[in-house]
């Protein structure tokens, strides 16, 4: 049994006549009956009753009926949902993203105009640290990443570059290094500072100890360790000392902590929005896609 044999039996069975199903299928009459008879004698039984006038359905065709329209209509819609799929308006995308720059520009605008323009995908979102997102990335957990630090090339990777930031010091409100017109290293000299581990990320926290040792903070007095940025904020904000943290932290910051640009500080990050280049998923190319139209992204590149 054949897709066509139920298009025809179904068409027959509606029309209730040969001719006029044969018309509506743009099928030869002689043809449509042999595909009938075909049927008829791998089912084992009669569908239709032969009138002088037309065709009337059996018992069993009525009933053989109702299910050839569900299965037609079953892979009918199968066929749209597959196609959504192929075309990149449905299925699932897999995104992470670090939690320091979720909070405003390219990240948060990238999942909003993404959701608006892709209501029927699924979008998940996983915030993770940049090493443990390339990771991911590249056992194919995530199809895509906001990653820090990222490499100018690698073989299995992509990128877009899509935003440019800057670290900069949390310090509480009141702190004698907020009254500073312009602030610079040799004035962190005796100031306590809340660091992140160097296990956090090896090459960013030796290329911060040679800027701050170029600018003459040559060794930076370590009350204590900050996982990530939010303990650092929180940290910051008891008074405990101060932290790098990058720009950003400003739109998400405590009342009690301020973010002051460091004049001698020249510690540009990136940060790309990274995937395998095998990955062949029409949600990721629409993604990328959605994202290199945003203006922040567009004017980064004209920057480079």
């Amino acid at each position: 049994m054949e897709l066509r044999h139920l298009r025809y039996f179904v068409a027959i069975g509606e029309e209730q006549h040969y001719g006029r199903a044969s018309r509506r299928l743009r099928v030869a009459q002689p043809a449509l009956s042999r595909q009938i008879q075909d049927l008829e004698e791998e089912l084992g039984f009669k569908l239709f009753e032969r009138l002088p006038r037309g065709v009337k359905l059996t018992a069993a065709g009525k009933l053989f009926l109702e299910d050839a329209r569900r299965v037609l209509q079953e892979l009918s819609e199968a066929a749209v949902r597959a196609g959504r799929v192929a075309s990149g308006r449905s299925g699932t995308l897999r995104v992470g993203f670090t939690e320091n720059a979720s909070w405003r520009g390219v990240v948060p605008d990238s999942f909003r105009r993404y959701r608006e323009k892709q209501p029927d995908a699924e979008l998940q979102l996983q915030p993770e640290a940049s090493l443990a997102q390339l990771e991911a990335i590249r056992s194919g957990r995530l199809d895509a990443g906001f990653v820090n630090f990222m490499p100018e090339s690698d073989p299995e990777l992509d990128q877009l570059l899509v935003a440019r930031q800057h670290v900069e010091l949390a310090a509480p409100k009141g702190h004698p290094l907020t009254r500073l017109k312009k602030l610079s290293l040799r004035d962190l000299t005796d100031a306590p500072f809340i660091w992140f581990p160097r296990r956090a990320n090896p090459a960013f926290y030796d290329r911060m100890m040679r800027e701050c040792y170029r600018g003459g903070l040559k060794s930076p007095r370590i009350v204590q360790e900050g996982v990530n940025e939010p303990t650092i904020l929180s940290l910051v904000s008891t008074g405990m000392g101060v932290g790098w943290v990058l720009a950003t932290a400003r739109w998400r910051c405590p009342e009690s902590v301020v973010i002051l640009p460091v004049v001698d500080l020249n510690m540009p990050l990136t940060l790309a929005l990274v995937w395998r280049k095998d990955n062949t998923s029409p949600l990721l190319a629409n993604f990328v896609a959605e994202v290199q139209r945003l203006p922040d992204v567009r004017a980064v590149g004209k920057g480079q």
